[in-house]
């Protein structure tokens, strides 16, 4: 058995934690991701900008998110946007 940790064992992890947990664990994420931005934040930084984007967008999902009473799967709803897409494609 190996101990490697993959983005698809995360991920399945991830979405047997309730909606609140999963929102939680987003915004630790997006934290540290902007704590490291701002460490080795230069603006000619490729990543600078889009990380400063992704940050508000989030931001705003947080927002969304304490607004929306109920049980949601934002995971699911963004899979079947795209393959909605990729079937018109």
């Amino acid at each position: 058995m190996s101990d490697e940790i993959t983005l698809e064992n995360v991920e399945r992890l991830a979405m047997k934690l309730p909606p609140q947990d999963r929102m939680k664990l987003v915004t630790r994420i997006r934290e540290q991701l902007s704590a490291a931005a701002i460490v080795d934040a230069k603006p000619e930084h490729v990543g600078f900008d889009s990380l400063t984007k992704v940050d508000a967008w989030l931001a705003d999902c947080d927002a969304i998110a304490k607004a929306v009473e109920g049980e949601f799967d934002s995971t699911a709803d963004l899979r079947a946007i795209r393959e909605e897409r990729a079937s018109r494609l």
